[in-house]
């Protein structure tokens, strides 16, 4: 009887002793133009910060609130200003940091940091160091002032000459970022899409896409500030490339599978594409698709991004990538030139 007393005093002294888990959830959800709600999930109390650089330490960043275990607090951050928040455990110190997903732009589509996953080794790829995008014709005056804070210093164009025709990239005019961008015809590309009914539709991308796939990870390698990339729904070409890039700094399926399908929630298609008249762009193979989109009940609508089989369109990449190459890594290292070398620095310049 005393042995049993004795072990369970043993072991309610180690269960105090010992902080709970770490933070193993937290996000950041925009309220208004003026809110967001920072939550989070953790058994110990927490301190919440805030700073404008998303790489700023705990000791330089803003207290918003101290020991706080409520799990939620709503924090004034006005839209035009982007703001990163570093969660503090009570309980061990460690520390987890998160931002809004998605940029609050008022004329934008699908607009988003990359960053906050778990990648390799369990850290957090970075915030506010890769940035993805649908196309931006119409952004206002507000949306260039909000995406001018980013610092963005690469812009990789994934779309065809056609469509950058038609709806050319001003960002970085604006912001002084490198544009980079390849030609090409988009018919090869909308007949691979058509292709098996919608089965395997990105089959032949990998391919297509060689050029800007190495543009965007040589210009991740190359660290000289953060990139951004995008085509026109910011869905497809910009999902397989935001698949590529979290494959490599070691984030799982399922995470960037979920990543991919929030293309259908968070597009805004009247934003996507300017008003057009055919007559203005004789031969644009892809003029009669906007303008018979517009033409629908509702506008431009964003389909879920499944094949007819109910299958993923991003799941069956996979499949094509990890049957014609063995894996991703294989895939990266032979068509893209993205070996283990490269990969260890990726990890080591964009997970934290």
């Amino acid at each position: 009887m005393r042995k049993t007393i004795a072990a369970s005093v043993s072991l309610l002294v180690i269960a105090a002793a010992t902080p709970a888990a770490a933070i193993d959830r937290a996000a950041v959800t925009r309220i208004d133009a003026g809110h967001v709600a920072v939550e989070w999930s953790d058994a110990d109390p927490v301190t919440v910060l805030a700073a404008a650089d998303p790489s700023a330490s705990p000791e330089t960043a803003e207290i918003i609130a101290k020991a706080d275990r409520s799990g939620r607090i709503v924090v004034v951050s006005p839209a035009s200003q982007r703001r990163y928040f570093v969660l503090r455990d009570g309980g061990d110190g460690s520390v987890r940091r998160v931002a809004e997903r998605e940029l609050p732009l008022q004329q934008g589509s699908n607009f988003r940091d990359v960053g906050g996953y778990i990648g390799a080794d369990g850290k957090q790829v970075a915030w506010g160091r890769i940035f993805r995008s649908g196309a931006m014709p119409l952004l206002t005056e507000a949306d260039y002032g909000l995406l001018s804070t980013l610092k963005i210093a690469t812009i990789v164009d994934l779309r065809s000459t056609d469509e950058r025709m038609i709806a050319p990239t001003m960002l970085d005019d604006r912001t002084g970022a490198m544009f980079l961008s390849n030609d090409y015809s988009l018919k090869p590309l909308m007949a691979e899409l058509a292709k098996n009914g919608g089965d395997y539709m990105y089959a032949g991308l990998g391919d297509m896409l060689k050029p800007q796939l190495k543009a965007v990870f040589r210009s991740l390698i190359k660290a000289e500030g953060p990139v951004m990339y995008h085509c026109s729904a910011g869905q497809d070409r910009t999902g397989i490339t935001t698949a590529l890039v979290l494959s490599a700094l070691g984030v799982d399926r399922k995470t960037i599978l979920e990543d991919y399908h929030l293309s259908t929630a968070l597009r805004r298609p009247q934003f996507e594409m300017p008003p057009l008249d055919p007559a203005d762009w004789p031969g644009n193979p892809i003029v009669p698709y906007y303008v018979a989109s517009a033409k629908k009940p509702g506008g431009p609508k964003a389909e879920p991004l499944y094949a007819p089989t109910g299958v993923s369109h991003l799941v069956q990449l996979f499949e094509v990538i990890e049957r014609d190459y063995g894996s991703v890594e294989r895939y990266l290292d032979k068509e893209l030139g993205v070996g283990q070398p490269e990969i260890a620095r990726l990890r080591t310049l964009y997970l934290n």
